[in-house]
């Protein structure tokens, strides 16, 4: 990925720029950012009965299987981040609840690992998510929960759609986009790596971040906030846990790929804003395996192959550059 995605960025930057996108406004209510959240948490099909959504600093999933936690964030300037928060960690939480109830207690009825595990919350996000088909089903539900007409252009299907598969180099890991996400976790990895190994002392650390920004995403971070102190990973002691986001990527193209070929109505119920085919192929393939199988017994059970990286590849010269 590190060789094919700093092009594929070039190339779909420059192709966003013949249409930039057309302002929304910058003042969207919490109140009505959170009524839009819940509401989309009852279209995935969340079980509010043994679960809910709070607030946090940074977007998570927590709790137990009979009562499964999330939360989201809100800024008024933006109501994209939040409600891709909420379904990022509701896919997390339609794991949880997921998982065979029959193995409760037990090594094999837990997740199968972080990389699975995000597999699934981006696979909500990112592929069934900002697919056309649940966008256009999503900008009438956007308009009305906003209170915004038909015929406002910066809120047309077309300009959500844009919105929603915008591509933009940017400093921060957690604002990123979908190409360009990986770099960030490539920049990590490769640091990370270096400092397990004893290749690179701490101290240098700050000069090394900047000059693998300035490799893959063409930026230089003007301070260490907005630099190597971004992420809670490394001092929290979570260390090697970025490639997992890759890793989930990738998994999460995989799988919704052998789940619409083998469901063919996955993508005709999505546009009608139902997920019950989806999630009836990602229980029986995914959720109710636990931790019976590897990672990749686990993919090649349910896609035929273990991770095939041309896939993830595939996806995003589909999704941005067609």
């Amino acid at each position: 990925l590190k060789d094919f995605l700093p092009g594929l960025v070039e190339q779909v930057v420059e192709k966003q720029s013949r249409t930039p996108l057309v302002p929304m406004g910058n003042n969207f209510s919490i109140d009505k950012q959170r009524g839009l959240g819940i509401k989309v948490m009852g279209i995935l099909g969340f079980d509010f009965d043994h679960g809910r959504l709070d607030v946090s600093h940074h977007p998570f999933c927590g709790g137990v299987q009979q009562d499964v936690r999330i939360t989201t964030r809100y800024t008024t300037e933006n109501f994209v981040e939040s409600l891709m928060g909420v379904v990022h960690e509701t896919g997390h939480a339609m794991y949880e609840q997921g998982r065979p109830k029959g193995w409760a207690g037990q090594p094999v009825g837990v997740a199968r690992s972080s990389g699975v595990h995000e597999s699934q919350s981006l696979l909500m996000e990112m592929q069934a998510g900002r697919s056309p088909e649940f966008l256009k089903f999503l900008a009438p539900v956007i308009r009305e929960n906003f209170g915004v007409s038909d015929d406002e252009v910066g809120w047309s299907d077309d300009n959500l759609h844009r919105l929603y598969t915008h591509v933009e180099r940017g400093l921060i890991r957690v604002d990123a986009d979908e190409a360009t996400y990986p770099l960030h976790v490539i920049v990590r990895y490769r640091l990370e790596k270096a400092m397990i190994e004893g290749d690179m002392k701490i101290a240098d650390l700050p000069a090394a971040w900047n000059d693998a920004f300035k490799e893959f995403l063409s930026l230089t971070p003007s301070t260490d906030r907005e630099g190597c102190l971004q992420d809670l990973h490394w001092f929290d002691g979570a260390w090697g846990y970025f490639p997992t986001y890759t890793l989930g990527a990738m998994t999460a193209v995989q799988l919704f790929e052998a789940a619409k070929k083998a469901v063919p109505e996955i993508e005709p119920a999505i546009a009608k804003g139902d997920f019950k085919p989806l999630f009836g192929w990602l229980k029986t393939h995914v959720h109710t395996k636990g931790s019976l199988l590897t990672a990749n017994e686990l993919l090649i059970e349910a896609t035929g192959k273990p991770l095939d990286p041309k896939i993830f590849k595939a996806h995003l010269k589909a999704r941005y550059l067609s």
